[in-house]
């Protein structure tokens, strides 16, 4: 299985347009063959930090949610609001 942490810090006059293009990108992940879990968390203790955890089967299941529309279309959108951090683990 392969996890994705995504850091994100959000600015703060784009904090509603992230979470909506966010709360999207998390729906239709969600569907994606192979995706375990697809989580979108917010900090407790800073209103500008979120991060994106994400499950997948394997390599390949990643690779076709990386290459999938939704993905493709909303990931720039994202990036327009946040500065993103990424982390991959493999276990």
């Amino acid at each position: 299985m392969i996890r994705i942490n995504v850091f994100i810090q959000v600015e703060s006059s784009g904090k509603a347009k992230f979470l909506e293009l966010a709360k999207e990108l998390v729906e239709k992940s969600l569907a994606d063959e192979g995706c375990i879990a697809y989580d979108l968390f917010e900090s407790s203790t800073r209103s500008d930090v979120f991060m994106i955890c994400e499950t997948w089967q394997d390599e390949a299941s990643l690779k076709a949610h990386s290459s999938s529309a939704h993905f493709i279309s909303l990931l720039p959108e994202l990036e327009k609001y946040a500065k993103m951090k990424i982390e991959k683990l493999h276990f």
